[in-house]
C-alpha cells in the first residue's frame, strides 16, 4: 500500500498539533453530484452499492471534484439487516423499506450472523478497489450504522419521524431489544474489522435516530454497544462514533475507545468542548441547509465554525448529510474554506 500523502484526518484524531483542521462531509459521495445523478439514471441504487467498480467511482467523485480530505466508502447501513437476511427496498427519494419486520423472538432467532465479510464481500472488493486507486492521496474512512439506529429500521420497517414502534418493542420486550441489539453488535464488529483489512484506515459509526432516546434509555439501549463496537474495533483502527442529537452522551462517551465523536448543530462547539474535556476529537457540527446560503455567508460561518473548535482534536464536517438541493461550488466553498483556513 502506498504511504498516505494527506494524513490529516488520522493525524487530527490522535490529537496531533495541525495548522488547519481535515475537512469531509457525510454524504460526500451522493446525490449532489451531477455525476452521481447519471449513474444514479442508469443503475438502481443496491446495484451501485453491490458493483465494486460503480462504488468506487462514486467514492471518489468527491475527493476529484470537491477536494475533501478524506475519501468515505459509497455504501449504505442497511447492507448488514440484508446481510441478516431481511429484505430491504429502495425507492428513489422515498427512503427505505424493509416488508417483513422483526416482531418476536422467533424473527431475531431466524436472524443470520455468520459469515459477515463473504456475505458482505462487494464491500469489501470495493474498499480494497477503492484503497489503489486512491493511491495513498486521502484516507478512506468505513462505516456502519449503530445497533440502535439498525433496530429503528429493522422494528419500524421504514423510516419514521418517531420510531414508536421500535420504542414500543424495547420498552414492552426488553430482553428481545437486548437480545437484537447483541445480534446487531456482534454483526457489526465482525464487519468493521474487515472493512480495517480490506483497507478502511478509519471507520465511522452512525447512530442516525439515537436522538429519539431519552438520555436514560440512550445508557439502555445505545451507548452500551456503541462502547462494545469502540473497544472491539477500536484495535484495528481509529473509530468515530456519531450519535445524532445525542449531545448528554458526549461525556461517557468521551471515555470510550472511540478516537472521535460526530457532532450535530444542537450544541455549540464550547458545550462540546466542556462535555468531552478536550478529551477526544470532534467532528462537525455545519448544519447542512447552510451550504444553501450565498457562498459569502458559508465562508463567514466556517471561519467562525473553526476560530469556535480551534484547528486541534477537530474534523471540520457537516452536523448531518449533505442535502440533494447543494450546489457543488457551494460544497466546494465549504471545503476550500476550510482547507484556506489560518488562525
Amino acid at each position: 500500500m502506498s504511504e498516505l500523502k494527506n494524513d490529516l484526518l488520522l493525524r487530527a484524531l490522535r490529537g496531533e498539533e495541525l495548522s488547519r483542521p481535515p475537512v469531509w462531509m457525510m454524504r460526500q459521495a451522493g446525490r449532489y453530484l451531477p455525476d452521481y445523478i447519471k449513474l444514479r439514471e442508469k443503475y438502481d441504487f443496491f446495484t451501485r452499492v453491490e458493483t465494486p467498480e460503480l462504488a468506487c467511482e462514486i467514492t471518489l467523485q468527491p475527493v476529484d471534484q470537491v477536494g475533501v480530505d478524506a475519501a468515505i466508502i459509497f455504501s449504505d447501513i442497511l447492507v448488514i439487516p440484508q446481510a441478516m437476511g431481511m429484505q430491504v427496498l429502495l425507492e428513489e427519494g422515498k427512503g427505505p423499506l424493509l416488508p417483513s419486520v422483526v416482531k418476536n423472538e422467533a424473527d431475531i432467532d431466524a436472524l443470520i450472523t455468520t459469515d459477515t465479510e463473504e456475505r458482505l464481500h462487494y464491500v469489501m472488493k470495493t474498499l480494497s478497489l477503492t484503497k489503489q486507486e486512491l493511491n495513498g492521496r486521502v484516507p478512506l474512512i468505513g462505516f456502519a450504522g449503530a445497533p440502535w439506529t439498525l433496530l429503528c429500521y429493522m422494528v419500524e420497517g421504514k423510516g419514521s419521524k418517531t420510531f414508536d414502534k421500535a420504542k414500543q418493542f424495547c420498552f414492552t420486550k426488553p430482553e428481545l431489544a437486548h437480545k437484537l441489539l447483541q445480534k446487531i453488535t456482534d454483526m457489526t464488529i465482525k464487519y468493521l474489522i474487515a472493512q480495517t483489512k480490506a483497507g478502511a484506515d478509519l471507520v465511522q459509526v452512525f447512530d442516525s435516530w439515537s436522538g429519539m432516546l431519552s438520555p436514560a434509555d440512550f445508557k439502555i439501549y445505545a451507548e452500551p454497544y456503541l462502547l462494545q463496537i469502540a473497544d472491539a474495533v477500536g484495535k484495528h483502527a481509529p473509530v468515530i462514533l456519531f450519535p445524532k442529537g445525542s449531545w448528554y452522551a458526549l461525556a461517557d462517551l468521551s471515555n470510550s475507545s472511540a478516537s472521535g465523536l460526530g457532532l450535530d448543530w444542537s450544541l455549540t462547539p464550547s458545550l462540546a468542548r466542556q462535555l468531552t474535556g478536550n478529551k477526544i476529537t470532534l467532528q462537525g457540527n455545519f448544519d447542512p441547509a447552510k451550504l444553501l446560503a450565498p457562498i459569502p455567508q458559508i465562508k463567514k460561518e466556517v471561519k467562525e465554525m473553526i476560530d469556535a473548535f480551534g484547528t486541534q482534536r477537530y474534523i471540520a464536517n457537516l452536523g448531518h448529510g449533505i442535502l440533494p438541493n447543494v450546489p457543488v461550488d457551494h460544497a466546494k466553498a465549504f471545503v476550500d474554506t476550510v482547507k484556506e483556513y489560518s488562525k
